[in-house]
């Protein structure tokens, strides 16, 4: 089949390119040849395969996830461990994200049917800015997972009095994390889900599914493309449009509770959306 055939030479000109020129770096033209080529091969596949059959979006065409996940880890290293570095340069964003997720959480906890507030896990917590204004003034307790080891022996010092709520530090990539059984009341997933293929988020919200105590719930919250995916090279991430996040969802088994998009960031930034699940 035609498509069959284009995506296999796409495949193999990845394959080369990743191998002699991206090693070690990747220029703004390399960058924006491989995304144009990759994306106008992985849309055209979307419309005639399964979602489940698409798992070379991230993985495969990647070749391998092991380059896929090391650079980011690689960026990483050269990000601060302060509020400026967990925001990338958007600083002046923070108090209406932190504003928006009180707001959304609120709709999930407290009352009859609704989560408790006993335990938070903080994914990609980087140094703990969702933990101390969002899920501390909510829970009792939180534990943490990132991949950076310098980011969680930040998180003392930035709760300023709160680290003894936290009852855990794992630091481990959400790939590898598993969330121990009926253990969280709520498991808040933001701006990661990026950084793990399409096969890894949807084996890692299973596993947080199998971590929700009666009437828990987990909230994603991420930049969301306008359409299609999006590849950025930079920090080795990807950018999935609604379409993608719902079937990745539906195939893990969660239903969408409710989704909203946030209000208040400037029109030239990438459309940020909450689930709750």
């Amino acid at each position: 089949m035609a498509y069959k055939a284009a995506h296999l030479a796409f495949k193999s000109r990845w394959h080369k390119t990743d191998e002699e020129l991206c090693r070690h770096s990747m220029s703004f033209d390399l960058h924006k040849a491989i995304q144009n080529d990759f994306f106008q091969s992985y849309l055209y596949l979307l419309e005639k395969l399964p979602l489940v059959k698409l798992y070379a979006l991230t993985s495969q065409v990647i070749n391998g996830e092991m380059q896929f996940y090391a650079r980011a880890k690689h960026f990483y290293r050269e990000v601060p461990a302060t509020e400026e570095g967990m925001m990338g340069d958007y600083i002046e964003l923070s108090n209406t994200d932190i504003e928006s997720s009180r707001e959304f959480l609120r709709k999930f906890v407290g009352g009859v049917g609704k989560a408790g507030t006993n335990r938070a896990l903080d994914c990609g917590s980087g140094i703990g800015r969702i933990s101390k204004h969002v899920l501390l003034p909510v829970f009792k307790s939180v534990e943490l997972v990132d991949m950076m080891e310098n980011f969680l022996a930040e998180v003392p010092n930035y709760l300023q009095g709160k680290e003894d709520r936290v009852e855990m530090y794992y630091c481990k990539s959400l790939q590898e994390f598993t969330p121990a059984p009926q253990r969280y009341d709520v498991i808040w997933i933001q701006w990661v889900s990026g950084y793990l293929t399409d096969k890894d988020l949807l084996e890692f919200l299973i596993r947080c599914q199998n971590g929700l105590k009666d009437n828990g719930v987990i909230i994603l919250k991420d930049n969301v493309a306008r359409e299609g995916c999006i590849l950025d090279c930079l920090d080795s991430s990807v950018i999935r449009d609604l379409n993608i996040l719902h079937s990745l969802i539906e195939m893990s088994g969660l239903t969408i509770l409710r989704e909203e998009r946030q209000e208040g960031f400037p029109e030239q930034c990438v459309p940020v959306w909450t689930l709750a699940m």
